[in-house]
């Protein structure tokens, strides 16, 4: 069978180039012989080794799991903060407009006021009307002049006095929106600091798990004939993942697998490192359809989607509780029961099976 490089495979599968191949014929006979001996010689040593394998991942996988959960809380404060930062920019700018407004009329009060009295000596009973701010501490004084005044006259003071009172409303609710973006902030930088005393503390707790794990996995690959680890490379190859097809989810599958190789980093979009919300958002983003990079509304970013009935594109979503609202990671089907994922720190955008005993559901972005 003809190779190829890797990055050659995946740029052709995806153009729809590539030549036929043919397909793999497997381990000889020969192979398959000396591979059920190899087992039957070493099976004791292998069932100790793949069982300490087992608890070794578990551990990994609990201390990533308390990880991915502090990291996709980071990025929801940070769509939290971005929501208090467009409703502080728009209280502020409705302000800014209401103060306008006030010194529009207030020149207005000030003209009559020269027309009528000859000027704004420190007697002119509507110098108190120019420098009111509104609220109830001003109503009698402005109530008093007002019924001096003819019906033109107070309705020119009128308009002043309702500018002065809706920018009092809005000047309240910019100080409250105020208050709201500080408080975001301060839960975004706080989210933030406990995201990164995770990821610091599972690096500390899980190098010597991380070392044992190697050496059980050796031990494990050891323990099995070239013919095996071939036919287990295969399984996790890309040949027959790539589709040609044109759906939102083919474009969205097709370039995720593109990103392959690359470093999973927490809160990272690209373009050269991902977390898993990160490569999620953008390879949706290559077909259209704009997604937060937060697993939180990633989850009801479209219709949920029965775990048999899935299509390439689909979000698979995994929380160890059960409860969608626990999500703590998300990866993209491709197809054939597996999917591709920015897994973890220290690992790389990767295919792997689907099943796995957290996952709780999947979503079609729309």
């Amino acid at each position: 069978m003809r190779a190829f490089p890797t990055g050659v495979l995946v740029g052709c599968l995806v153009a729809g180039l590539c030549p036929p191949v043919a397909a793999d014929p497997g381990p000889s006979s020969h192979d398959v012989r000396k591979a059920k001996q190899a087992v039957r010689e070493r099976s004791k040593e292998l069932g100790r080794t793949t069982a300490a394998l087992v608890t070794a991942q578990s551990r990994l996988d609990a201390l990533t799991a308390e990880v991915e959960r502090l990291v996709e809380a980071y990025n929801g404060e940070v769509v939290r903060l971005r929501q208090a930062e467009q409703a502080h920019q728009q209280a502020t700018a409705r302000l800014a407009a209401a103060d306008a407004e006030v010194e529009r009329t207030r020149q207005a009060v000030a003209l009559l006021a020269a027309e009528s009295y000859g000027g704004l000596g420190p007697l002119n009973p509507m110098v108190g009307m120019l420098s009111d701010r509104g609220g109830a501490d001003g109503f009698l004084h402005r109530a008093g002049v007002l019924g001096h005044m003819n019906e033109e006259r107070a309705a020119v003071l009128g308009r002043m006095r309702d500018a002065q009172e809706v920018a009092a409303i809005l000047r309240t609710q910019a100080a409250g929106a105020h208050a709201a973006r500080q408080e975001a902030a301060e839960r975004a930088r706080q989210a933030k600091l406990a995201a990164e005393q995770a990821v610091r503390s599972r690096r500390r707790e899980t190098r010597q798990l991380t070392a044992r794990k190697e050496s059980l996995q050796r031990a494990v690959d050891a323990a099995r004939d070239r013919a095996e680890l071939l036919a287990r490379r295969r399984a996790a190859a890309l040949s027959g993942l790539v589709a040609g097809g044109s759906t939102m989810g083919d474009v969205a599958a097709n370039w995720a697998l593109t990103q392959l190789g690359k470093p999973y980093v927490w809160a990272a979009a690209g373009p050269q490192t991902y977390d898993c919300s990160g490569l999620s958002m953008r390879a949706w983003e290559r077909a259209g359809v704009r997604l937060d990079h937060w697993t939180g509304t990633q989850w009801t970013s479209g219709p949920h989607v029965p775990l048999d009935q899935l299509r390439r594109g689909d979000l698979l979503f995994f929380a160890h509780t059960g409860d969608p609202s626990t999500i703590h990671h998300v990866g993209i089907y491709v197809g054939r029961d597996q999917m591709v994922h920015a897994p973890q720190t220290g690992d790389v955008v990767r295919v792997t099976s689907i099943w796995r005993g957290d996952l709780v559901g999947a979503t079609r972005p729309r």
